[in-house]
């Protein structure tokens, strides 16, 4: 039986150059950092203001978004669209991204279904993320769902015991080190805060998608709270 190794990684794909979210996203295209790659229609990175108050984290592009190129343009995204309006959010304010940027998926007949990303796939791609919030300064980063938090919090943080929860950005981080650097063209000192909260995708798969909703918007409303106080 070969030996099986780890992914190389993302940080190769990442050009030293690389300046911009622009400069990012024509990178990213060319990401072989694990082997979602093969199976995916493109990558799919982030999208909105340079100049964000707010960045969400999702965890990875469903079929829709695999097919468009966008981030979160499926019935996720537009559930989520509601809740920023519901809460008081601007959306013209907002950067949204995944914490892996290739849809992973498995066939069913013609059907693409979800699979949750492992560990070695958050891991591969956490460079792109680094390197997204090397070019954003928000005053909020809320993370949506499990995966998106273990990626920036921590394998052991639990959206279910701290959502709703204001913590310091990025001393919360996992390593903070990796969100503290500011390029030479930028000015300013980190000094923000991080909110976890369920992800949309859940409001839809809930029982009472009523009730999974209102706790979505108050958690936002707790966002949204913050950035006016």
């Amino acid at each position: 039986m070969a030996e099986q190794t780890d992914p190389p990684g993302a940080q190769q794909f990442i050009p030293p150059q690389a300046g911009t979210l622009a400069e990012l996203r024509t990178a990213a295209a060319g990401c072989r950092g694990c082997e979602l790659h093969r199976d995916a229609t493109q990558t799919v990175f982030g999208r909105g203001d340079e100049s964000a108050r707010v960045v969400f984290v999702g965890e990875q592009p469903g079929d829709l978004e695999d097919q468009h190129g966008l981030p979160f343009v499926g019935p996720a995204g537009r559930l989520l669209r509601r809740a920023v309006d519901d809460a008081g959010l601007d959306p013209a304010h907002l950067y949204i991204t995944n914490a892996v940027k290739h849809f992973r998926h498995e066939l069913r007949g013609r059907r693409r279904i979800h699979q949750t990303p492992d560990r070695v796939h958050v891991v591969a791609c956490r460079p792109w993320l680094v390197a997204e919030f090397a070019r954003l300064r928000p005053e909020l980063v809320v993370v949506l769902g499990a995966t998106a938090a273990k990626a920036l919090l921590g394998p052991a943080f639990r959206v279910t015991r701290q959502r709703g929860a204001l913590l310091p950005w990025p001393a919360a981080a996992e390593h903070p080190d990796d969100f503290t650097r500011v390029p030479e063209d930028r000015v300013g000192t980190v000094d923000a805060r991080v909110l976890a909260t369920i992800h949309p995708s859940a409001v839809l798969r809930a029982d009472n998608q009523d009730v999974a909703y209102r706790g979505l918007v108050d958690d936002l409303m707790v966002a949204a709270r913050a950035l006016a106080g």
